[in-house]
């Protein structure tokens, strides 16, 4: 490898939002930093299947909602 081009690798403290810590190697910060995270896989729907529903429209309710009358124009029954 080529020297002094490559960012320092060490080790860091990783906080979960539930308050959990892990150690990790990266190049985040300085040596015994610690990364707050305010999303991660115990908490994002992505990852707990949970997911939020909206009832007063996503964009699919709002483009109904707009150009839902279109829809029947053409000559379309």
């Amino acid at each position: 490898m080529k020297k002094d081009i490559h960012p320092d690798y060490h080790e860091i403290n990783v906080v979960m939002t539930d308050g959990t810590e892990f150690k990790t190697r990266s190049t985040y910060g300085q040596a015994g930093a610690s990364l707050r995270l305010e999303i991660d896989p115990k908490t994002h729907s992505a990852w707990t299947g949970v997911h939020r529903v909206s009832s007063s429209g996503g964009q699919m309710a709002k483009f109904n909602k707009r150009f839902g009358s279109l829809g029947n124009l053409g000559g379309q029954s």
